[in-house]
C-alpha cells in the first residue's frame, strides 16, 4: 500500500519522514510541482520517490493534501472527480469552504478532513522533522460523513504520527482556529513590521531584542504563500478576533494614556488566568 503526498513542505515532509521511519506504507511517493522541493524532497529522503498527481492516483491507496488551502479548493474536487477507492486527507487550516465546496460530490465519502495542530515558523521540505506531530492534535472535521473505512486509515496514519483525536464541525474549526492559531500570526505580523518601522530611523534597536521578543515575533517568519489563503478562507472568523484584539490594545492604550496604572495591573492580572490552560 502507497501513500502520496501533495506538497513536500513542512507538514507534508514531516509526514515523509515520519512514516519512513515506521514502514506503514510500502512506499511515500511525493507529488510537487517545483523542480527545486522535489529534489530537495529526495535528496532529503522524505519521499521514495516523485509523480505526477495522475500517476499517484494510480499508484496509491492514499492521498494527503499539505499544500495550501486555496490550492486544496482547487485540488480537491479534481481528485474526487477521479477517485474509485482512494482515501483522500485534506489537512489544511481553514475547513468550512473545503467542505461547503464538496459537500454534495458522488465520492464525499472518500474524503476526510483532518487539521494537524502542529507547525513551526519555517517552510519548505528542508523545515521537516520527524517529531513534529508527537502528541499534538489532529482534529476530524465532520468525519462522520467519511465512508468508515476511509476514516479508519486516515486515523492509522494518525496513529503511525502518534498524535491525538478529536472531532469538531466545520464552524467549530474555523472559530477556535481563528482564535488559537491565525490570531497569533496575525500579531506576530503586526508587531515585527511595528519594529521594522522603528528600526528604519533606530537601526541599534534589534540588539536589544532578547528572547522575550523572539519567541513573540518568531511567528514572523512563516510563510505568506501559506498564511494569506487562511486568512482569505477564514474572513469572517479572523475578523471577529481582530476586532476583539483591536479592543483590547486600545483598552490598555487608553489606561496608559491616563497613568491609570491600577487599571493596567489588573488588565495584566485577569490576562494571567491564561496559565489555566498553558502551563
Amino acid at each position: 500500500m502507497n501513500i502520496a503526498i501533495v506538497g513536500i513542505g513542512l507538514i507534508g515532509g514531516s509526514i515523509g519522514i515520519r512514516l519512513k521511519q515506521t514502514n506503514f506504507f510500502d512506499k511515500i511517493i511525493g507529488v510537487e510541482k517545483s523542480e527545486i522541493n522535489q529534489k530537495k524532497a529526495l535528496q532529503l529522503d522524505l519521499v521514495d520517490e516523485i509523480q505526477s498527481l495522475e500517476d499517484a492516483m494510480k499508484s496509491c491507496k492514499v492521498i494527503v493534501l499539505t499544500v495550501p488551502v486555496d490550492a486544496i479548493m482547487t485540488l480537491l474536487p479534481k481528485i474526487l472527480d477521479v477517485a474509485t477507492d482512494q482515501v483522500i486527507i485534506d489537512m489544511g487550516s481553514t475547513k468550512s469552504n473545503i467542505l461547503n465546496l464538496i459537500k454534495d460530490h458522488p465520492n464525499r465519502g472518500r474524503y476526510v478532513a483532518a487539521h494537524p495542530m502542529a507547525g513551526t515558523e519555517y517552510s519548505g521540505p528542508e523545515a521537516a522533522i520527524p517529531d513534529l506531530f508527537k502528541d499534538k492534535m489532529m482534529v476530524y472535521v465532520e468525519a462522520f460523513r467519511s465512508d468508515e473505512d476511509a476514516f479508519e486509515l486516515a486515523d492509522a496514519v494518525t496513529e503511525q504520527l502518534e498524535m491525538k483525536t478529536s472531532f469538531m464541525t466545520a464552524e467549530e474549526h474555523d472559530m477556535h482556529t481563528a482564535y488559537v492559531s491565525h490570531i497569533s500570526h496575525l500579531t506576530s505580523f503586526a508587531l515585527a513590521l511595528t519594529v521594522l518601522e522603528k528600526e528604519k530611523s533606530q537601526g541599534r534597536i534589534f540588539e536589544l531584542a532578547g528572547s522575550g521578543f523572539q519567541s513573540t515575533v518568531r511567528l514572523a517568519k512563516s510563510s505568506p504563500d501559506m498564511w494569506t489563503p487562511i486568512f482569505k478562507q477564514n474572513r469572517t472568523n479572523v475578523l471577529e478576533v481582530l476586532e476583539e484584539h483591536i479592543k483590547q490594545l486600545q483598552h490598555i492604550y487608553d489606561k496608559i494614556e491616563k497613568e491609570d496604572y491600577e487599571a493596567v495591573h489588573k488588565w495584566i492580572k485577569k490576562s494571567n488566568k491564561i496559565k489555566r490552560i498553558i502551563k
